[in-house]
């Protein structure tokens, strides 16, 4: 298999100094393939091995969630309110909230760029608040706020302060989405995942926020195909 095929198989190719034997699996949220390699392994022998395993590839792709593009008469759940996509007359670029519709107008071909947008937008404005209410609860500071759209990653929090949410948290149930804010201001505090940590992290929430890791494991693979065409 040459480096084309691979990619156009959509497989990763990646090398682990733990790893002791080729290993292949499928990233959910992403629906690309991962092939871990030992330092020292042959890349061609485990190529061939890859593109053996093409069936079950196709096998574990079919079962993955379905895209949901941002389109015209598309339903989303942005912070706990039913929204759907409705295309609006004019050029107008900026998208409007009219009740429960979100009024696109403008190039038909950029409606989903301006929702995303949309979107990350409010989640930048409702997470910052979320998080500077936990924090004042913890009796810590938070440097700043950033919103991304790590693959792997719900939240992150640095040593310098900085926290960084993926925007997609706002498709998720508010008491998810809170949860994950919680749980990454308890870091401001306890940089690990001990007992103290966790402690923290309930303190904060107000319950336990096990519920809350449960729906993101069960669940958080399709909030990264909502906005996606394929």
């Amino acid at each position: 298999m040459s480096a084309s095929a691979v990619e156009a198989a959509g497989i990763d190719v990646v090398r682990n100094p733990r790893a002791r034997r080729c290993t292949l699996s499928l990233d959910s949220a992403t629906g690309r393939a991962r092939l871990v390699l030992p330092p020292r392994a042959a890349l061609k022998p485990a190529l061939v091995w890859a593109a053996g395993k093409a069936a079950w590839l196709a096998e574990q792709r079919a079962l993955l969630p379905v895209a949901r593009p941002f389109v015209p008469g598309t339903t989303i759940t942005v912070a706990d309110e039913v929204l759907t996509i409705v295309r609006d007359e004019g050029s107008r670029r900026a998208l409007v909230r009219d009740g429960d519709r979100l009024l696109a107008a403008g190039p038909e071909e950029t409606i989903g760029r301006r929702v995303e947008a949309w979107i990350k937008r409010r989640a930048l404005d409702l997470l910052s608040a979320e998080t500077q209410e936990y924090a004042a609860l913890a009796k810590v500071t938070v440097a700043s706020v950033a919103i991304g759209d790590a693959r792997r990653r719900w939240g992150s929090c640095a040593s310098t302060g900085v926290i960084r949410y993926s925007w997609r948290l706002m498709l998720a149930p508010g008491w998810v989405r809170r949860a994950t804010v919680a749980h990454e201001v308890a870091h401001r505090v306890h940089m690990n995942h001990g007992p103290q940590f966790h402690a923290l992290v309930a303190d904060l929430y107000g319950r336990d926020p096990t519920p809350a890791r449960v729906w993101l494991r069960e669940h958080g693979a399709a909030l990264h195909w909502v906005g996606r065409s394929s």
